[in-house]
């Protein structure tokens, strides 16, 4: 029997295809029956195009209906999937699709400069696939038969290859196995509860694995409905919550939906979940949308070489700051300086071993080798605290702890109290060179709508009385906001070239 993804998605469909899967806003209806023969033709048409089960198929599209089939058909085909975010340009492309060397591309109608840089990559087919359901590989799929035999997948076999983010260095492909894109979809739908009930409201990308592999083989493991969006409005998510269950978001989303008088409980009245992700939530958001709606936002973390790692449940408390438990199939430890593992309470980077964490990077076996441990432990880059009962605190990211005079400093500790200032919105701080410290904090600060803007000195004696005079950031800059990456990340590399000479100028007068 095979285990690849495809064949566990498609033994959860349900027995009457005719049900729906996909819902758009104009009331077109997508059941479990067209996306099971529309993959099927795509399939035949991409292998048809000269693709074998192991080649990759990379994908810039706009989201639609059609890009899920896409998705699908490339499990079913055995076809290697490589998603491409819609807004890299030029220089990333050609660097994808060079290191990926896909055997075919697949862009948007519009998308003149992919298919050269394609062209010139020695791609051997290219297609188109427009939003609106048009483009040259609809046009081959419906020129194919819709009898396909999906390909037999080993649960070791190469599922899906994305990019991580590349903030530190160029981009590296994580391969994803079909048992762990599997494993992490079965966990999830057990742990979230879903039931026959549920309706999930998708309005996240599907070039990432939130909005792809988790929004999408949870759901396709429950054989319901998703009310499909292509991008994220909050009048449109208002509208349509009160027919659903489950809305799965970055926290973006839920600070956008409590900007809006018409977000209340009435609204929120048939909800059963809400899941937030991809980046830390803020304790205000978190409390206000209780506040506001009665419900608990349900927090988890994870990333792009493993999936899901920890998550609230639905049936325990829930409580800011926090991302919840390791799930039951993960092995979780923090790991302090000399590599002893910490006690509960104390900090450390967060390693992971399970069904779910990546076999490697593609076409690195140097980097692979390097971020695994010796007893076979991903080491996640993450900085935490495991907590009394159990749950896991995000500190921060390695690479962005700062070493300032011999100190490590961690930013997302600052960040907490500056955010709890009067009138900030949100914070960011980023280590930058200083010529006595080798590293020293810059905090960029965002001010609430009519409220003054803080003084530099204002910031700076506030934390002083919180926190060691190291720890404190030398300069701060109030900016009208943080520049993000499509999943709501604060991009702090960004932040540290905009504000450089700005930086500069700062230390040097400081100095006099």
């Amino acid at each position: 029997m095979s285990e690849g993804l495809f064949h566990l998605l498609r033994s959860r469909f349900p027995t009457d295809l005719s049900k729906p899967f996909l819902i758009l806003p104009n009331s077109t209806v997508m059941s479990y029956g067209d996306i099971d023969v529309l993959s099927a033709c795509m399939a035949n048409a991409l292998a048809a195009s000269g693709a074998k089960p192991g080649d990759r198929v990379a994908v810039q599209v706009n989201k639609s209906a059609e890009a899920v089939a896409l998705y699908l058909a490339c499990l079913r085909g055995g076809f290697v999937y490589l998603p491409l975010n819609s807004a890299y340009r030029e220089d990333e492309l050609e660097y994808f699709l060079t290191d990926a060397e896909p055997t075919v591309a697949v862009g948007d109608e519009t998308a003149r400069q992919f298919k050269g840089i394609a062209e010139n990559c020695a791609v051997k087919s290219f297609f188109t696939l427009a939003g609106d359901g048009g483009g040259s590989l609809m046009a081959a799929a419906q020129a194919v038969g819709q009898t396909q035999l999906p390909a037999d997948r080993n649960g070791d076999d190469l599922g899906a290859i994305l990019y991580s983010s590349g903030t530190t260095g160029k981009p590296k492909g994580v391969m994803l196995s079909h048992g762990n894109l599997a494993s992490n979809a079965l966990t999830l739908h057990r742990l979230w509860q879903f039931s026959p009930n549920d309706i999930l409201l998708h309005a996240l990308p599907i070039f990432h694995t939130h909005g792809l592999f988790v929004a999408l083989n949870t759901t396709l493991l429950n054989g319901t409905p998703i009310l499909f969006h292509a991008a994220f409005s909050s009048d449109d998510v208002i509208a349509d919550l009160p027919r659903a269950t489950v809305l799965m978001g970055v926290p973006t989303y839920y600070v956008r939906l409590l900007a809006s008088p018409k977000f209340n409980r009435d609204v929120c009245k048939n909800m059963r979940l809400f899941i937030s992700g991809s980046a830390p939530l803020l304790e205000e958001t978190f409390t206000s949308f209780v506040e506001r709606t009665g419900h608990l936002i349900l927090e988890r973390y994870g990333m792009t070489e493993a999936g899901m790692i920890t998550s609230a449940h639905p049936d325990k408390p829930r409580r800011a700051n926090t991302v919840g438990w390791p799930l039951p199939d993960v092995s979780l430890r923090i790991v302090g300086e000399n590599s002893r593992e910490q006690m509960a309470g104390a900090t450390g980077e967060i390693q992971i071993k399970g069904p779910s964490v990546f076999s490697g990077y593609w076409r690195k076996p140097e980097k692979t080798a390097e971020d695994f441990t010796a007893d076979g432990y991903f080491k996640t880059g993450d900085i935490a605290r495991l907590e009394p009962d159990g749950m896991v605190t995000i500190v921060g990211r390695a690479k962005d702890m700062m070493i300032s005079g011999g100190f490590n400093v961690y930013p997302k500790e600052i960040e907490a109290l500056i955010d709890a200032l009067p009138g900030v919105d949100e914070s960011a701080v980023v280590g930058m060179p200083h010529p006595d410290f080798g590293e020293a904090g810059l905090a960029i600060v965002t001010m609430k709508s009519g409220k003054p803007a803080l003084s530099c000195d204002d910031v700076i004696a506030a934390l002083k009385g919180k926190l060691a005079n190291y720890k404190v950031p030398k300069l701060v800059v109030v900016a009208d906001a943080l520049p993000r990456n499509a999943m709501g990340k604060v991009q702090k590399n960004e932040l540290q070239k905009t504000y450089l000479a700005a930086w500069h100028t700062g230390i040097k007068n400081q100095a006099r």
